[in-house]
């Protein structure tokens, strides 16, 4: 009787291990291992906290303009600023983003530019109410400039004229 027990236990012991080595395929996640490492960070106070580069507000997202009628304008002083998740380009210059805090009227984000040939490393404070954005350049005196958000782009099927 034991002579017949030990085969289907090493059966058994043998599915418990090959099921151990299992990799789950690259189209499946792997769950994620629970941790203290891994475990979420404490709540930040209502208002204010950090986001990371890449996972930013659509608030500030989009092409913005001093003046609307600029929105149509791809070169020269007078285009519109194009602002993503993690650039900033302007006439001129062209800056990553690359640090994007939340605070209570908006993000405050570090920018590292390149501009006319130079380096430099700014800090502005992006407000946005209605389609309206603030902009505040903390490192000078905070300036402020504010712009106006440009329309959606008339979608256009290719082949077919814009109309």
């Amino acid at each position: 009787m034991t002579r017949a027990l030990i085969p289907a236990f090493a059966a058994v012991l043998l599915i418990a291990a090959c099921d151990r080595q299992t990799v789950n395929p690259p189209t499946e996640p792997a769950a994620p291992i629970a941790t203290p490492e891994a475990a979420p960070p404490a709540p930040k106070p209502p208002g204010v906290g950090t986001v990371m580069p890449g996972a930013g507000p659509a608030s500030f997202v989009g092409r913005w303009a001093g003046n609307l009628a600029w929105c149509a304008n791809t070169g020269g002083a007078h285009q519109p600023v194009i602002l993503t998740p993690l650039r900033f380009e302007g006439y001129e210059n062209s800056c990553a983003i690359t640090s994007l805090e939340q605070v209570v009227d908006g993000y405050e984000v570090t920018l590292a530019c390149q501009a006319e040939g130079g380096a430099s490393r700014e800090r502005v404070r992006l407000s946005v109410q209605d389609d309206v954005l603030r902009l505040t350049w903390l490192n000078r005196n905070e300036a402020v400039l504010l712009l106006r958000r440009c329309p959606a782009a008339p979608v256009v099927d290719e082949g077919q004229p814009a109309g």
